[in-house]
């Protein structure tokens, strides 16, 4: 019996949709890219719920026929491609023919179109790939895409989307890789009737900054390298604002935005010893290569591609970086051509050059007894009877010995006032459960070492006080209302629209641990209050870290976990922040008083024992 048969048309499309179409955020792009190739000059994208609920393109392109208007939603039709060899020659967009029948298999979709040649446009209106209307229409020159209710015949689809925040993140980032590689087109977005871009055509430069905000405006470094194999323009981000988390790095190819791992380490080597451990640069570049020398045809979303000499690419990348960083002054230079032996001041006119006149008292001996006095000039210098110092050095080692013995007692005293306050029968249950009451010493900038029955402890500063804020931030998280230290003068803080979007999702755990805002336009937060901690610095500046680096998903942890982690790990003690004695006793009592002392939230140890047996042993004694 045979069971092989072919499927139908609708599960067909289904299947193709499920590689083109994963999200609102991939309707959003091959919309955007169609208007593009249909040389729109302004494109309006709606948004309606993140994308789940509808999305609508508005561009003022050439429009399309009542023809055209249907066949391009049948899979594998397009207008980009005739033969196989126009794969090695394409410049436009989409080129597959996929996306318009992708997205009509699992959406609503409604089209208005109208040729710029012709009187009348089209209306269709297509749902789960089945045409269900199509006739003539009064519209304006342009198209107009409708796409409603996405996934409404995939539940299992629908189900798997993320929340509304996060699916509009996704497709504020689409928006972003479009309307950055296209600086000449207008865009405009609307999210549930607000206004998120306005971008008039421009400038590459104006570009970049009425995408992420005007604080890139001097961040910002020129990029242009011309070569017969690659061309290589736009912008890389100062080495001061780069940033431990990815999220700034838009790379283009023939105005698509490609995805390389490759050319992404090119362009870190340029920052070469400009960058601290970790951190990622910002960049914004376009290269343009023969498209018979790359292959994009090897990925559904065409966002991986393959070089056809990639190794020399990759030098020509690199080095133009390292050209830009060196020409405006980035990199650190030296001037070995300048003389600074004859940096000498001018004379004065008249001025004649008059040699010093030095004289020496060659009978001058220090350490002898005795007047002795030189003269110069008209100024006489006396050296007065002193005694002799000879062998005064050895008085040191008198004063050290002092300075131990007077040490000493004062320890010995500090001890006996702490039994005196401390019973004995309950001294050595605290000595062995906390160090509380112990002493405490600096041990370097970065270490404490105090005292425990057994021995002594070393713990580390930075790590202790990650932990103890930490373990504060999950309780303020849980009771649902963290201390607020409100600003003598609130501050203001621009966000890019992802930002915005972080800022969101998280705004009552922000709340909760501590932080009073406010909107205050579109894409600013008014900042009034802190979390109440007396050793916070450059909380706003940490606020727009913290949110940048929480990322778009979150499944399997806490969101307000991850965010406490990194608001202790951002607050904690700096390597250079010197503890009084007070401070340095508060440290150990309160790291004494987490459910987890021992540990940083990261997982790393914040303390150590230096176990009395262990030193016995290690210095040869016999136990």
């Amino acid at each position: 019996m045979d069971i092989i048969r072919l499927l139908p048309d609708s599960v067909a499309n289904q299947i193709a949709a499920g590689e083109v179409i994963q999200r609102p955020a991939s309707v959003v792009k091959e919309l955007l890219e169609n208007a593009i190739d249909a040389e729109a000059k302004e494109i309006l994208l709606i948004v309606k719920e993140s994308g789940k609920k509808r999305i609508e393109v508005i561009d003022d392109g050439n429009g399309m026929t009542e023809a055209d208007a249907r066949m391009a939603f049948e899979r594998h039709a397009t207008s980009k491609i005739q033969g196989a060899d126009d794969l090695f020659k394409i410049r436009t967009k989409g080129f597959r023919g996929e996306a318009l029948a992708s997205i009509a298999a699992v959406a609503q979709v409604e089209l208005q179109t109208r040729h710029q040649e012709r009187e009348v446009g089209t209306e269709l209106d297509i749902e789960g790939s089945r045409v269900l209307r199509q006739e003539a229409s009064s519209h304006s020159n342009g198209t107009r895409f409708i796409v409603k209710n996405l996934f409404y015949n995939v539940p299992a689809r629908r189900k798997f989307l993320k929340s509304d925040q996060v699916e509009m993140r996704h497709i504020i980032e689409e928006f972003q890789r479009v309307a950055l590689i296209h600086p000449d087109i207008g865009f405009r977005l609307m999210k549930d009737g607000n206004e998120l871009f306005d971008l008039r055509p421009g400038s590459h430069r104006q570009r970049i900054v009425g995408v992420m905000g005007t604080a890139y405006d001097q961040r910002l470094v020129p990029v242009e390298e011309h070569t017969e194999l690659v061309n290589v323009s736009g912008f890389i981000g100062k080495p001061e604002f780069a940033r431990k988390r990815r999220g700034e790095q838009y790379l283009f190819l023939n105005q698509r935005f490609i995805k390389s791992p490759y050319l992404h380490n090119a362009i870190c080597k340029a920052y070469d010893e400009l960058l601290p451990a970790g951190a990622h640069p910002s960049y914004f570049l376009h290269l343009m290569v023969d498209p018979a020398k790359v292959d994009i045809n090897i990925h559904p979303t065409k966002t991986e591609v393959k070089f056809e000499d990639e190794r020399s690419i990759y030098a020509i990348v690199s080095s133009a970086i390292r050209q830009s960083l060196g020409r405006f002054n980035i990199a650190p230079s030296l001037d070995f051509e300048h003389e600074t032996g004859f940096d000498v001041p001018p004379l004065s006119q008249g001025q004649a050059i008059r040699i010093p006149d030095i004289q020496v008292d060659p009978d001058f001996n220090p350490f002898e007894n005795g007047p002795s006095k030189t003269q110069q000039g008209d100024r006489e210098y006396s050296y007065s009877n002193r005694s002799s110092n000879k062998g005064s050095w050895e008085q040191l080692y008198e004063v050290g010995r002092l300075l131990e013995k007077e040490d000493k007692r004062i320890t010995e005293s500090a001890e006996r006032a702490d039994a005196d306050v401390v019973p004995e029968e309950e001294e050595e249950s605290i000595q062995v459960s906390s160090p509380k009451g112990a002493w405490v010493h600096p041990l370097g900038s970065r270490y404490l070492l105090t005292s425990v029955l057994s021995g002594a402890l070393v713990i580390d500063i930075q790590r202790a006080h990650e932990r103890i804020l930490y373990e504060r931030f999950i309780h303020s998280l849980a009771l649902q209302g963290g201390q607020s230290q409100q600003m003598l003068f609130p501050q203001t803080l621009e966000l890019s629209a992802k930002q915005m979007e972080s800022m969101l999702i998280h705004a009552d755990d922000l709340k909760h641990l501590g932080f009073d805002l406010e909107p205050f336009g579109p894409r600013s937060i008014k900042v009034n209050g802190v979390p109440a901690e007396e050793h916070i610095t450059d909380a706003v500046e940490h606020l727009r870290d913290w949110v940048d680096d929480l990322g778009d998903d979150v499944t399997g942890k806490s969101p307000g976990q991850e965010l406490a982690k990194g608001m202790a790990r951002r607050m904690r003690y700096s390597g250079g922040h010197v503890l009084q004695e007070m401070e340095m006793r508060d440290l150990v009592d309160r790291l004494f008083a987490c459910e987890q002392p021992y540990h940083c939230p990261s997982g790393h140890p914040t303390v150590m024992n230096i176990d009395i047996e262990d030193l016995d042993r290690k210095f040869g004694h016999s136990i």
